[in-house]
């Protein structure tokens, strides 16, 4: 059983190119602008909070681009995914539309969420993402009952939740790996742990830092991994993946990877808990995009102009679509009651 996270939680290691070859030229093409297409959106959401435009919390994953994208890549539209908070990277790597991000952030009708779920309750059915929610660990129960579900079709459709290292903490958390174990559902728990909850470091609130060994502790597979090398996350998702879609039951993939900027906002929080600004300049130089356009680079695929002119064009798109969504309508009014009652065939109101 895994207890520690050991050198994987060393700021000092793993900070070299990431082996590309793994992937080929397509995908390594393919997962670098997902990555930056997440990076460059969040960056622009931290000016949107930062300059007022964006009213509702933001809660950003800049940093830990690579475990949604590696994750995703194995996902398709008629699994059911769910996020916590902390989910733009996860809407996004699915296939998810920045204006439709940007949309839902400024409270428009073009909104994932038709404008009235802000930042963190996303959904998006047509690439799978089926909901997240603010409330620590909630989505992990709705998973597994999305999972079950997959189960009782008899296809091979899977559930997956993602979540933060503070969601092991909750009660659900435990009786949802309970019952997914007993039960062997398709289900793959994925826990990006980022080593804080809300401010306060995985040391302060568990004996262990590693989570995984709640997986062991239920008799699951657990997979720790780089949470910054997307080859690796990658690579290890399929195993998992497959194996729920193979009736093989439910699994956990931790990885271990860290936030750049604070539990919530655009601002970098270092005076709180055991976050430091000497450390968080060393989690930088574990950077997944950086790491991933080095071994492209290094690999002979794509030169650094490509890569260059890739990030460029990204930045066009990102902006493209920002200025769509404030041109957006709001939502009519009578949304709100719509989307709290339902209307019967007689004109009712119930």
């Amino acid at each position: 059983m895994t207890l520690w996270l050991g050198e994987l939680a060393n700021p000092l290691a793993f900070t070299g190119p990431v082996d590309a070859d793994p992937l080929g030229a397509e995908l390594s093409f393919k997962f670098l602008e997902r990555m930056i297409v997440i990076r460059r959106v969040e960056e622009t959401v931290a000016q949107m909070v930062a300059s007022g435009e964006a009213k509702c919390p933001c809660h950003l994953a800049i940093g830990q681009e690579a475990i949604a994208v590696g994750v995703a890549a194995h996902l398709n539209p008629r699994d059911r995914v769910f996020g916590a908070h902390r989910s733009h990277s996860i809407f996004l790597a699915l296939g998810g539309k920045p204006e439709r991000l940007f949309g839902e952030i400024l409270g428009k009708d073009s909104g994932s969420s038709r404008g009235m779920g802000g930042s963190m309750h996303l959904f998006e059915p047509s690439i799978g993402l089926l909901g997240t929610v603010p409330i620590v660990a909630a989505t992990v129960p709705i998973a597994a009952g999305a999972a079950l579900a997959a189960k009782m079709d008899g296809g091979s459709d899977i559930a997956a939740t993602f979540f933060g290292d503070g969601a092991t903490e909750e009660g659900v958390f435990h009786e949802t790996l309970n019952v997914a174990a007993v039960k062997q559902l398709p289900l793959l728990f994925v826990c990006e742990n980022n080593l804080f909850s809300s401010h306060l470091h995985i040391s302060l609130r568990q004996p262990f830092d590693s989570v995984v060994r709640f997986a062991a502790a239920n008799g699951m597979p657990g997979k720790l991994v780089d949470g910054n090398d997307v080859v690796t996350v990658w690579k290890t998702a399929s195993e998992l993946v497959a194996r729920a879609r193979n009736g093989g039951g439910p699994a956990m993939l931790e990885a271990v990877t860290y936030r750049w900027l604070g539990h919530v906002g655009h601002r970098d929080d270092i005076d709180v808990g055991v976050r430091r600004k000497d450390e968080l300049g060393l989690w930088k130089k574990r950077d997944p995009i950086e790491r991933l356009a080095h071994g492209i680079v290094e690999s002979g695929m794509y030169t650094t102009a490509d890569l260059e002119a890739l990030d460029a064009t990204v930045v066009v798109a990102v902006n493209t679509a920002l200025d769509k969504a404030r041109r957006a309508d709001y939502p009519p009014t009578s949304l709100l009651f719509d989307a709290v009652y339902s209307r019967v065939a007689d004109g009712r109101t119930d």
